[in-house]
């Protein structure tokens, strides 16, 4: 288990607001019970070693003469055996308490019928606490039984004892189940609570996995869409370059410019994209975030690529609209689509970009007039288009979006429509 730096600060701000006396006895608590879980047995010969040597000393002071009825008839030497019978075996009572009780059973019968009492048969009340610690009720319920049936024959046997044995025998007897009941209770509270906190971290650190995969699934994408792009611009800028050498130098300078233009800028979003993954730069920008200011710009990109690109804007509303997320969306859109064009579209090919605000939606259509292999089915290129368009669909996705691609009617091109929710409609 991982312990934060937070997490420390709480505990010592908790410690501060406890009383010493408290802190004393907590502290010394635990050490007992960290002493207990190393060295079990050490604990089981002390407490057995006391209990023996309390009953042995009953024994020689003749103390159990007090409690003992007039008309006792047990030997001396047997009471030493009942006191020892039920000193003893209390170093098992934590592996076995069961056979414990089963044990003491027979001598309790012994003493309560020879009238002795003997107040270490008392000691059988240790057991029946680790079995209500740790049995089911029904074991605790043979346990009490057990207990109880040699103390009421001894009141049949004796019934001047009633009062003064079985009654405290019996209290004894309740008051040992109950606390037992409280102490199991507050240790299965305990130990959920204990469980439902590693359930918590274990969660915690399973969201933040699943957090940082989508942080990477997001850099994937941004990267795609920038790489992509910038690529095919550079492709049909060398390519019209290449054809521009043979004829006009002029413009195949213009077009070698723009290359070096377009890869700058491809290699700043990267560095600036890439800036997240390390660790030496925490003030690094989260990502590039193009907004559709930058819409116009992208466009004149594609077409100095090579492919005539028209810009239509309808309706009253503005990019201020949306939210720079939105935005986003609406950017990577609609450089996907192009870049879609330019890698894929063959024969004389033309694009339109329309923008349409509502008071409640932007709808964004990008058509073009080209057709491809790569957007037919069952060729090599398809895989690659599918991939595009379905990271368009998880961008449309994360604002409650739609979108939409496919061929235009009669196969005269394709298009891709996205419906994107304004902010503050919720659909």
């Amino acid at each position: 288990m991982s312990t934060q730096p937070g997490d420390l600060d709480r505990d010592r701000d908790t410690e501060g607001t406890v009383p010493p006396l408290t802190r004393i006895i907590r502290d010394a608590l635990d050490r007992l019970r960290a002493f207990d879980r190393r060295r079990p047995r050490v604990w089981d010969a002390a407490v057995t070693g006391f209990w023996t040597v309390a009953a042995v000393l009953d024994y020689t002071s003749g103390g159990w003469r007090h409690t003992a009825h007039e008309d006792v008839t047990a030997p001396e030497f047997v009471v030493l055996l009942m006191s020892l019978g039920f000193s003893l075996p209390l170093l098992w009572r934590r592996t076995h308490p069961l056979a414990v009780v089963l044990l003491m059973t027979p001598i309790s019968l012994v003493n309560v019928w020879t009238g002795a009492v003997v107040q270490a048969s008392l000691l059988q009340l240790i057991p029946v606490f680790q079995i209500v610690l740790r049995s089911s009720f029904r074991t605790v319920g043979a346990a009490a039984l057990l207990f109880v049936v040699p103390v009421l024959s001894g009141g049949f046997r004796i019934p001047s004892g009633w009062g003064q044995e079985v009654v405290s025998y019996v209290w004894g007897l309740v008051f040992v189940v109950l606390l037992g009941i409280a102490v199991r209770t507050r240790r299965e509270y305990t130990e959920a609570l204990v469980e439902r906190a590693h359930r918590l971290e274990r969660e915690r650190d399973q969201q933040a996995r699943l957090a940082a995969a989508a942080e990477r699934t997001r850099i994937a994408r941004e990267m795609h869409d920038i790489i992509g792009h910038n690529l095919s611009v550079i492709t049909g800028l060398a390519d019209g370059g290449a054809y521009a050498a043979r004829k006009n130098p002029e413009r195949a300078g213009q077009a070698l410019e723009a290359i070096g233009t377009t890869s700058r800028q491809a290699l700043s979003e990267l560095r600036r994209l890439l800036g997240v993954l390390r660790d030496d730069h925490p003030d690094a920008e989260r990502a590039p975030q193009p907004t559709l200011d930058e819409l116009t710009p992208l466009i004149e990109r594609v077409r100095r690529a090579g492919l005539p690109v028209d810009l239509e804007l309808n309706g009253e509303g503005t990019a201020r609209s949306l939210t720079p997320g939105r935005q986003l969306t609406v950017y990577r859109v609609i450089q996907e689509a192009l870049t879609n064009t330019l890698k894929h579209a063959t024969g004389p090919t033309s694009a339109t970009v329309t923008l349409t605000y509502s008071p409640t939606h932007l709808d964004a259509r990008i058509t073009d007039t080209g057709t491809g292999a790569g957007r037919t089915a069952g060729t090599e290129e398809a895989p690659l288009a599918a991939q595009g368009i379905m990271g368009m669909r998880e961008r449309a996705a994360l604002y409650d979006g739609t979108l939409a691609a496919g061929p235009m009617p009669e196969d005269t091109g394709w298009q891709v429509q996205l419906r994107l929710p304004l902010e503050d409609t919720h659909q």
